[in-house]
């Protein structure tokens, strides 16, 4: 290999080379300063036996951590004329008076300003409880089922605040449902010309709410048609008139259709009715429509896609027909507040869930609404009991579950 060749490896060796060299001078300049300073320091200071004693009994300041070098030191520093680079006596680290700050009996955390003072149980049971409207303050009770007390319920009784219509104000039509109670939990009321859903399990009241939602329309000079996929015609009119609604005279005054339709024959014919309605609502003037129920019609329907589609354009139907429709569907049997196939509350404006509410005793079964969802329109969160009489559906706005 020539030497031309061999220049890399030259270089190599002469890094090395001065490496160790340097690393040898830096080694022997920092012992000088590490053992001369000591030696140099006792010669300088002489005779003075006190700092030669304090400076040889003096701690390392590494170790100390510079509070009694600074004090003690110190004085054979500037008795040899020598700067000291390191003074702590004055800064945030050091005492002029050479105690240490690490062992002052002062602490911080003693006294009433330590945050851990008090033990968990003691802060949990003087913390603040959060009341039903959301804030905080008032004692809680305890219920079976989690319901806390009504808002501004309390040992005389109070009513439970309610919505005030009077200084509410919109710009879209509103209308009631014609429950009473359920009515006082809407803030203004439904929009008009919604297309809204009744949830519950077998005898929860389905029907009877729909009958009452389409009473209100009636009693107001209005009109409504109601279309059954369950019972007779004959059967709705006499449960109605049961309750002394007089559906009957409605019917025979040209105010009221009560139309029954096998749920087969309604699913055959779905697309001339969904072509036909509108008009048909339009020629009736009606201004609602209750449709019971809809669980039976998506029966018919085998596919979920196929079901889907058809329940969702007979909804749009409905919607583009302008009448304010009110159906009903059968909860699933798993959960009291999803409709059996899962997809008319995803279609729905207002979705009303009908539930039972047993105790754990099992001795008594109530029945319980709430209110799930209603677009463009305030209203109450709170499930709330309800009866079902001889004159209707009525819940108690101002009673709580148990």
């Amino acid at each position: 290999m020539s030497d031309d060749d061999d220049w890399f490896e030259r270089a190599l060796r002469e890094t090395d080379d001065g490496e160790t060299d340097a690393d040898d001078a830096d080694s022997e300049e920092s012992e000088q300063r590490d053992y001369g300073e000591t030696d140099d320091g006792e010669t300088d200071v002489g005779d003075a036996d006190s700092g030669s004693a304090a400076e040889s009994d003096a701690p390392d300041s590494s170790v100390t951590g510079g509070a009694e070098f600074g004090t003690e030191s110190e004085g054979a520093d500037a008795a040899d004329g020598r700067d000291e680079p390191l003074s702590f006596g004055d800064g945030p680290f050091g005492d002029s008076t050479g105690d240490d700050p690490l062992d002052s009996d002062d602490d911080p955390l003693d006294g009433d300003d330590d945050p851990f003072s008090t033990d968990f149980a003691t802060a949990f049971n003087n913390a603040p409880i959060p009341d039903a409207g959301g804030g905080f303050g008032g004692d809680s009770s305890d219920d079976d089922f989690g319901f806390g007390p009504a808002p501004g319920s309390g040992p005389e009784g109070s009513d439970s605040p309610t919505f005030d219509d009077e200084e509410f104000d919109s710009d879209i039509d509103r209308i009631d449902i014609g429950i009473e109670g359920l009515d006082d939990m809407i803030l203004g009321g439904v929009p008009k010309r919604s297309l809204m859903v009744a949830i519950g399990s077998a005898g929860t009241g389905k029907t009877t709410f729909g009958l009452q939602f389409l009473r209100k329309a009636l009693e107001d000079g209005g009109s409504g048609v109601y279309i059954t996929l369950e019972e007779s015609r004959e059967r709705i009119l006499d449960t109605a008139d049961e309750k002394g609604w007089e559906f009957s005279t409605y019917e025979a005054d040209g105010r009221l259709a009560v139309v029954d339709l096998d749920p087969v024959e309604m699913a055959n014919s779905l697309s001339s009715i969904r072509n036909d309605l509108p008009r048909l609502v339009e020629e009736f003037g009606a201004d609602r429509l209750v449709l019971d129920s809809v669980s039976l019609l998506e029966m018919m329907y085998d596919h979920p896609s196929k079901r889907r589609s058809e329940v969702f354009n007979f909804t749009r139907s409905l919607k583009d027909a302008g009448v304010t429709t009110m159906l009903t569907s059968e909860a699933d049997q798993s959960t009291p507040y999803v409709s059996r196939h899962g997809i008319v509350e995803y279609l729905s404006d207002a979705v009303f869930v009908l539930q039972y509410v047993r105790g754990d005793d099992f001795r008594e079964t109530r029945l319980a609404i709430e209110i799930q969802k209603i677009r463009d329109a305030n209203h109450s969160r709170e499930t709330k009991p309800y009866e079902l009489t001889n004159e209707g559906i009525s819940v108690y706005q101002q009673a709580n579950i148990f």
